[in-house]
């Protein structure tokens, strides 16, 4: 007879049940399990693969027992310039973590502001609504207030509103409105939905206008209001909500869309040009599906960009991970 596996075949991954409990980020818990310090059932585990039901199955850690997460909780922070947006730098600078002063779960931030800028960021220990949050299909908009040398003309506004030519491509449409100036001075309001590197900056500079302070205003529905810098305050429950719903439905991935939603589907019309087209090229018969659902190289056709004006992440740290950098 054939022994049967006590290893569940069912349930979450062990490295996202380890990031849910607060044990660590998801990468950590991945080489946590790789160096086998982690238990399911009495057993060693060392496949990345490997399910679990936190509900049913004994996980333990360096032979502690895994403690479930904890209730979820939401942060509004006031970053303040000179600080980093992570929970422990190398370089030994002043972290977001430092000024959480008695919060005492685990909480990580959603997204980026770099070390120069300041503003709304929010922390949270509910890794599915931060994926969502910082996942570039919901396109959550971010609103910066920026403070450029010189005078803004209607045509460097018009640029940045249009979208900015940068190294790693064309900025999508953003809305832009100028605020206050002075004779050498002025203040840019700029709402973006991307997450590109230092966005904010690198649009600034590219149409002539120098950024010398930036401060992130609003983040989808929330604002910032009059919180002082380097204070923090719980989220209402009615702005949790209000987070959900701008970042669309759950969905059993952990708040990611399935790979395959949203590919583009051919018509008829066009679907039959394609396979004529590939006929010709390969000199032999095609299959429609391979034609229909775009696998064919000589038959694909390209992805149409979808942008919407007004969203898109900021400057981040060089080489920072997730959208949303400030």
């Amino acid at each position: 007879m054939k022994p049967t596996s006590t290893t569940p075949t069912s349930g979450e991954r062990l490295q996202k049940i380890l990031s849910q409990a607060g044990v660590s980020s998801r990468r950590t818990a991945e080489l946590m399990i790789r160096a086998g310090r982690v238990t399911l059932n009495g057993k060693k585990v060392t496949e990345l693969g490997t399910k679990a039901n936190p509900q049913k199955d004994r996980i333990a850690i360096d032979g502690k027992g895994l403690r479930l997460a904890a209730p979820p909780v939401y942060i509004l922070l006031n970053k303040p310039v000179g600080v980093v947006t992570t929970l422990l730098d190398p370089e030994g600078r002043p972290t977001v973590r430092d000024l959480l002063i008695g919060v005492r779960q685990r909480v990580f931030p959603v997204g980026r502001l770099d070390y120069h800028s300041a503003g709304l960021l929010v922390l949270t220990n509910d890794g599915a609504l931060a994926l969502r949050l910082t996942h570039p299909r919901y396109g959550i908009r971010k609103t910066y207030h920026v403070k450029v040398r010189g005078v803004p003309q209607a045509g460097q506004l018009a640029a940045l509103a249009r979208g900015v030519r940068l190294p790693d491509g064309t900025t999508a449409p953003a809305e832009v409105r100028l605020v206050e100036s002075s004779p050498k001075k002025a203040w840019i309001s700029v709402t973006v939905a991307e997450g590109k590197n230092r966005q904010v900056r690198r649009m600034c500079d590219a149409v002539g206008l120098p950024v010398e302070k930036l401060e992130r205003v609003a983040y989808g529905p929330l604002r910032l209001g009059k919180l002082p810098p380097g204070a923090w305050r719980y989220l209402e429950p009615e702005e949790v909500d209000r987070l959900h719903h701008h970042s669309g439905p759950d969905v059993a991935s952990g708040g990611l869309p399935r790979r395959n939603r949203g590919r583009r589907r051919l018509e008829d019309p066009e679907r039959d040009r394609l396979r004529e087209r590939a006929r010709e090229r390969r000199g032999g018969p095609l299959s429609r599906d391979r034609v229909a659902a775009g696998r064919d190289p000589a038959a694909a056709a390209p992805r149409p960009l979808r942008g919407r004006p007004g969203d898109a992440g900021a400057d981040r740290p060089p080489g920072g991970p997730g959208p949303g950098r400030g």
